[in-house]
């Protein structure tokens, strides 16, 4: 059958609407999709470290010693910490005295005001972070402003200096982070066994049993 020239024409634009109208339909779910999830870019293998922290070794392989050895590589101001007359001399030494102190009751010794040899009082901020709440942002976050914290992973203290992470950017301006790697350094140690590594793929979350951040404000 043979359909006149002006019907044919008529079912024609009709069909090339309806094609239209369904492609245009697919990319709007699309597009409502990908603002719904909000991930505006994936950037995997991203790299953190802090720079110039002092290769410090402590003077004996025990706990306090590398508890206090790591304390005074993260805060690396002399005044501060943790030498003779430094404001935090009293706290390193009470760390290395005290082998079964943990980093809770270091950052409560660290948390408040102290003095400097001049007398000038310094805001020292101690952040103590059970396993429970240890989070990829909060580890990265510190990193990225170039806080190293200490860690305590197997009953061993490291300074979490750096950091391998893929990232999520959202449109609202919100990072998610998912750790790939943590590296560390060892206290204990100035040889190839001073640097460490916490790999997701193969190491147990469950095994690290704290975190310590801290950050000096003045004077």
């Amino acid at each position: 059958m043979t359909w006149p020239r002006a019907l044919s024409v008529s079912v024609s634009w009709i069909f090339i609407s309806a094609c239209v109208s369904v492609s245009c339909l697919a990319l709007s779910c699309l597009a409502l999709g990908q603002e719904g999830n909000g991930a505006s870019a994936f950037l995997p293998n991203q790299e953190v470290r802090v720079h110039d922290l002092p290769l410090l070794t402590a003077p004996s392989r025990s706990r306090s010693a590398a508890l206090a050895t790591a304390l005074e590589m993260i805060v690396h101001d002399k005044a501060v910490c943790c030498g003779k007359d430094s404001a935090l001399e009293d706290v390193a030494l009470y760390a290395e005295l005290s082998n079964a102190l943990s980093l809770k009751e270091l950052s409560a010794k660290l948390q408040g005001r102290h003095l400097l040899s001049d007398s000038r009082a310094i805001a020292v901020n101690a952040q103590y972070v059970p396993q429970s709440a240890i989070s990829p942002g909060l580890m990265i976050g510190a990193l990225l402003e170039q806080h190293a914290p200490i860690i305590e992973w197997k009953s061993h203290i490291y300074v979490l200096y750096g950091a391998i992470f893929d990232e999520t950017r959202f449109y609202s301006g919100v990072p998610q982070y998912s750790v790939r790697k943590l590296l560390l350094m060892d206290p204990r140690f100035s040889d190839q066994r001073r640097d460490a590594e916490f790999k997701r793929e193969t190491d147990d979350f469950g095994k690290v049993q704290g975190l310590l951040m801290v950050t000096v404000v003045g004077p």
